[in-house]
């Protein structure tokens, strides 16, 4: 049985879970009995198997992580590119968020903290113009509409009406 790393919670269900890293995460209800924990682990074993062996070869074909100073040029330019359309975005919206931060997230490219800060990803720097604008539009959004309902898509397609598409180019 491949080792795993548990995680108890007030949930009542049991997942899996391969890291980037691979790791083997399994979340389990607080007072599960570890032998059922186990069991769980030990039937899912040909699935834990394979996707350890997916994420192995995305690893493998990833690019280097950046250095240090990579991503300072990185951040840099993000910016340089953000920093003025959040300010064009806010102004057309009338919306203005508490803060602009640039860090190195990897699996979001922005958030909108409950204090209406917004937060962006340096790596945005890379995407296409009109997918950073809709990044943008989409976290300015959140200071409105802290969900995604539908207040918060009405609002959204009023601002870019063509969200769908730019969204295609993220990915």
């Amino acid at each position: 049985m491949e080792p795993y790393e548990l995680i108890r919670s007030g949930r009542k269900t049991l997942a899996l879970e391969i890291t980037r890293d691979c790791r083997v995460v399994v979340r389990a209800p607080r007072r599960l009995a570890k032998s059922r924990i186990d069991d769980f682990v030990a039937r899912h074993a040909a699935w834990i198997a394979s996707h350890l062996e997916q994420q192995r070869r995305r690893a493998a074909l990833a690019p280097p992580a950046p250095t240090q100073a990579e991503l300072a040029a990185l951040k840099a330019k993000a910016r340089e590119i953000l920093l003025p359309k959040v300010a064009f975005w806010s102004q057309k919206m009338g919306l203005a968020p508490t803060g602009v931060k640039i860090t190195a997230a990897r699996t979001r490219y922005g958030s909108c903290s409950g204090k209406n800060s917004l937060c962006f990803s340096c790596f945005l720097a890379n995407a296409p113009e009109a997918a950073v604008d809709l990044v943008v539009v989409h976290e300015l959004c959140h200071i409105r509409v802290k969900n995604h309902g539908p207040d918060f898509y009405a609002l959204l397609e009023q601002t870019l009406p063509d969200w769908r598409e730019r969204k295609r180019l993220l990915r």
